[in-house]
């Protein structure tokens, strides 16, 4: 995958190497609230991406992953803190993969696309539901799905 982003220009690549840590801000903070837990699952989910991710995403995740929490952090920091102005921003952000994913090998830019919809399931399943054990809220069933990202397997 990173010789994949060579393709692009740097803001875009730099948007590809944020999409994970968009995803965790949009599903955590969806409901207004980014709690302790969604944060850890996400860290989690980045440690993990780096040892198992698909074929092709592996180095991609080690780079993405690298003070990953730190990036989180900043990056939160950077958005505004209510969800009604921030999700809008984030969803924006996001809806520019549409037009670089196809610039990168249709099955890189699938299994890229499936794992940002993986992150999205994990943190939303992670504080919700009944003794928050895999039931996803309201605010995140809006965004879990990335409604908002064009799935690669279409164009």
């Amino acid at each position: 995958m990173l010789a994949q982003l060579a393709r692009l220009t740097p803001s875009e690549s730099d948007l590809v190497l944020r999409a994970p840590l968009l995803v965790c801000i949009l599903i955590a903070g969806a409901d207004n609230d980014i709690d302790r837990k969604e944060i850890r699952k996400a860290i989690d989910l980045a440690n993990n991406k780096q040892k198992r991710a698909g074929s092709h995403l592996v180095e991609f995740y080690k780079v993405a992953g690298e003070d990953f929490e730190d990036k989180l952090k900043v990056l939160i920091q950077s958005y505004p803190y209510e969800a009604t102005q921030r999700n809008p921003l984030i969803t924006m952000d996001l809806q520019e993969l549409n037009a670089l994913l196809p610039k990168i090998d249709k099955t890189i830019a699938k299994e890229f696309y499936q794992s940002l919809r993986e992150i999205a399931q994990k943190i939303a399943e992670s504080s919700g539901g009944l003794l928050g054990m895999k039931s996803i809220g309201n605010e995140e069933a809006k965004y879990v799905n990335l409604p908002m990202i064009t799935d690669p397997s279409t164009y």
